[in-house]
């Protein structure tokens, strides 16, 4: 029987949550791949607080260079979780989330929440990938 070593290899976003709360942006432990849910930076320049498709768009590039770090890319990403405090702006969600997935048409589900960690973000996406 062989047994095989499972590596861990974790990303930090540098965040001061991280410590205070145990977590890191994201895990590689062999072929896969977890992202922690992660909100936009909201600038009040090119991402602000009442703009849902930029700071989705926001979320998915950032986390796309999250993902390059460990090797791999959204092509490899089979599930998103999309988490809104506004559920009526769906469309502008899936335009962002369309710009970056249409070909690799990953597994959804996008959920209404009452509100996230403050009032200015809108959207939280949490990211699952696996490499082949």
């Amino acid at each position: 029987m062989t047994s095989h070593l499972k590596l861990r290899h974790s990303v930090s976003s540098g965040s001061p949550w991280e410590d205070k709360m145990g977590y890191c942006r994201a895990v590689r432990i062999g072929n896969t791949i977890e992202v922690s849910g992660t909100v936009a930076i909201v600038d009040g320049e090119k991402v602000k607080a009442d703009d849902i498709y930029a700071q989705t768009y926001n979320i998915i590039e950032r986390i796309g260079a999250v993902l390059e770090d460990l090797g791999v890319g959204l092509k490899d990403v089979i599930r998103t979780r999309i988490f809104t405090t506004d559920i009526s702006k769906f469309d502008d969600i899936a335009k962002a989330h369309g710009h970056f997935f249409s070909e690799i048409k990953p597994t959804t589900g996008i959920y209404e929440i009452s509100r996230l960690v403050a009032p200015e973000y809108l959207v939280e996406i949490e990211f699952s990938a696996v490499i082949e």
